[in-house]
C-alpha cells in the first residue's frame, strides 16, 4: 500500500497497478483532467505536475512529467496539480493570474504544464532571473502562443519575491501530515498482476534483487516508463530505488566525488558543475528540468543507451562504478561496463550502487561538447568528452569518450594513442583527428548521418585544441543565448 497527499487530501492506494502513470491516475481515478497528455514521452511538458517533499523545515517542490512517473513512486510525497493552485477563496493563484494578464494561452493545451513549471520556479527561486526562467520553462513546449507572453508572465512573478499563496500559509500543516506517513519501511504496491517493491536501504535492495533477479530497477523512470507509455508493455515486477536513502547521498573529499546511483541529476548538479564546469554546462542541456529532477546518474548509465550523455563524460573522467550483488561489492572502470548494444557487464541480481569520479589534477584540461538538433531538451547526435593532461607542452595522458558514435559509449583509443607523448600542436592534433576516423564506424539514423557524425567528431577535437590556445575566439553557440 502507498500513502501520499493529493494536494492536502491523504490518499491510500492498495489494489492499484504499479504500472499506472500519475497522468492516468489523475485523469481516470480522481477526475483531475487539467493535466494533459501531449507526447507520453517526457518531451512536451503538457503533463507537468509538482511533487513536494520535506527538506529540513520546508517543503521542496520539484516539477516532473506525470506521463513518466509511476504511482508507485508517490509514497510519502505531496502531489500538486494545476487544479490545486487556486486559493481556498476561489481566486486564481498569482501564477495563473499572470498567464491571464499577459495572454499566455491560446488553445490552452500546454498551459497547465507551463503554470506548474512557473509555480515550482516561484517556490524554488523567488527572485528568478531570465536564465532561471528559461531553464525552468525549457521542458514545456507551446505550438500556438509563442513564448514571449509566457516568459513575460514568469518575469512578473519573479518581481514579487514575497509571493503569498495557500502553499506558504499551510506549509506547516502539510509537513505535519507528510510526517504521519511511515517512510522507513519496505513498501509494496500490488495490482493487475504487477508488483513494485520500494526498499529504504541498499542492504534491503540487495536482498530483494537476489530474491527477484528478474525485477526491473526503477529509479527516475524517465527511460523505463517509455516501455509502458510507448510500447504498451507490462512490467510485472519492479523495485523502486528512489527511497533508498544511502544511494541518494553524495560524498566529497579532496580526491573524488562519490555519487549514489539513485541521486537525481538535479541534486548532483552543484558538485559536478563546481568541480567540472563543462559537466555542468552539459547538464543544463540534459533533457529538461523535469527529466533532471527525476533521472539519476546511475539510471543514465544502467540503461546502456549509446546516446546517453553521462557515460562518455564519465569515461573521460576515469570514473568507476561500484556494483553490488547481495553482500558482494566490486569496482569496475565505466568503459568496461558496456559490452554491446544494451548489454552490460552487470550480473543478474547486481546493481549500480555508486559512481566514483576522480577530481581533476594539475595540468588537466577537460571539455565536453554536445551536438543536437535543438539547444534545449534534446538527445545527442554526438557527445564528445576530452580530458588531456599537458605538461611542458607534451600530452602525457589522454582520455576521450564519445556517445552516438557506436553501439555503446566508447573511448577513442587510437586517437588517444596518437596524442600521448606528442607535443600539443597543430600537427599532432591533425594526426589525432585522422586516427579518430578509425576509432568508430557510426550509423546513420534520423538524428544524423554517419558522415556527419564522423566529421563532427574530428572537428570537436579540433575545437578543443582551439579553445586551449587561449584565443579570443567564441566557439560555443550557447554563449549567445
Amino acid at each position: 500500500m502507498i500513502k501520499f497527499l493529493l494536494n492536502q487530501e491523504m490518499r491510500e492506494e492498495q489494489d492499484l497497478s504499479p504500472n499506472m502513470t500519475v497522468l492516468n491516475y489523475l485523469r481516470t481515478r480522481v477526475g483531475k483532467t487539467g493535466t494533459k497528455e501531449g507526447c507520453a514521452s517526457g518531451d512536451c511538458g503538457a503533463c507537468t505536475v509538482v511533487l513536494g517533499e520535506r527538506e529540513g523545515d520546508h517543503i521542496r517542490y520539484q516539477t516532473v512529467n506525470s506521463c513518466l512517473t509511476f504511482v508507485s513512486t508517490l509514497h510519502g510525497k505531496q502531489l500538486i496539480t494545476v487544479e490545486d493552485l487556486k486559493s481556498k477563496d476561489g481566486s486564481l493563484h498569482p501564477v495563473q493570474q499572470a498567464m491571464v494578464d499577459f495572454h499566455g494561452s491560446q488553445c490552452g493545451f500546454c498551459t497547465p504544464g507551463f503554470i506548474m513549471s512557473m509555480f515550482a520556479l516561484s517556490k524554488n527561486k523567488p527572485s528568478a532571473d531570465k536564465h532561471d526562467i528559461l531553464e525552468a520553462l525549457a521542458g514545456n513546449l507551446c505550438r500556438c502562443t509563442g513564448y514571449r507572453p509566457i516568459v513575460d508572465a514568469a518575469r512578473t512573478i519573479a518581481e514579487q519575491p514575497q509571493l503569498a499563496d495557500d502553499f506558504s500559509r499551510y506549509e506547516a500543516e502539510v509537513l505535519a501530515r507528510l510526517d504521519q506517513i511511515q517512510t522507513d519501511t519496505l513498501i509494496t504496491l500490488n495490482g493487475n498482476g504487477n508488483v513494485c517493491y520500494s526498499p529504504t536501504s541498499s542492504d534491503e535492495l540487495a536482498s530483494l534483487l537476489v530474491q527477484h533477479p528478474d525485477a526491473r530497477l526503477l529509479a527516475g523512470g524517465t527511460d523505463l516508463a517509455l516501455e509502458v507509455t510507448q510500447f504498451y508493455r507490462e512490467l510485472p515486477k519492479m523495485i523502486y530505488v528512489g527511497n533508498v536513502a544511502d544511494m541518494k547521498q553524495l560524498e566529497e573529499d579532496e580526491h573524488r566525488l562519490v555519487i549514489g546511483a539513485a541521486r537525481s541529476l538535479s541534486d548532483s548538479y552543484e558538485a559536478l558543475s563546481r568541480v567540472f564546469p563543462d559537466f555542468g554546462e552539459l547538464l543544463h542541456r540534459f533533457a529538461s528540468l523535469q527529466i533532471r529532477n527525476q533521472g539519476t546518474l546511475g539510471g543514465n548509465i544502467g540503461n546502456a543507451s549509446p546516446i546517453g550523455d553521462a557515460p562518455p563524460v564519465l569515461m573521460a573522467l576515469n570514473a568507476r562504478l561500484v556494483l553490488r550483488k547481495g553482500d558482494k561489492v566490486r569496482e569496475l572502470p565505466i568503459e568496461e561496463y558496456f559490452l554491446s548494444y544494451k548489454v552490460t557487464a552487470q550480473e543478474e541480481g547486481e546493481f549500480i550502487e555508486k559512481v566514483i569520479v576522480p577530481k581533476p589534477v594539475a595540468n588537466q584540461h577537460f571539455r565536453v561538447y554536445k551536438l543536437s538538433k535543438r539547444l534545449d531538451d534534446d538527445i545527442s547526435a554526438v557527445c564528445g568528452a576530452f580530458n588531456l593532461t599537458i605538461e611542458d607542452g607534451i600530452v602525457t595522458d589522454a582520455r576521450i569518450g564519445f556517445g552516438g558514435m557506436a553501439a555503446v559509449p566508447k573511448r577513442a583509443a587510437a586517437c588517444e594513442q596518437a596524442l600521448i607523448g606528442q607535443p600539443w600542436n597543430h600537427a599532432t592534433v591533425k594526426a589525432a583527428m585522422k586516427a579518430l576516423t578509425g576509432d568508430f564506424e557510426p550509423l546513420s539514423d534520423f538524428r544524423a548521418s554517419k558522415e556527419y557524425r564522423s566529421k563532427t567528431a574530428t572537428n570537436l577535437l579540433y575545437k578543443f585544441f582551439i579553445e586551449q590556445q587561449s584565443l579570443k575566439l567564441e566557439t560555443r553557440v550557447t554563449s549567445y543565448v
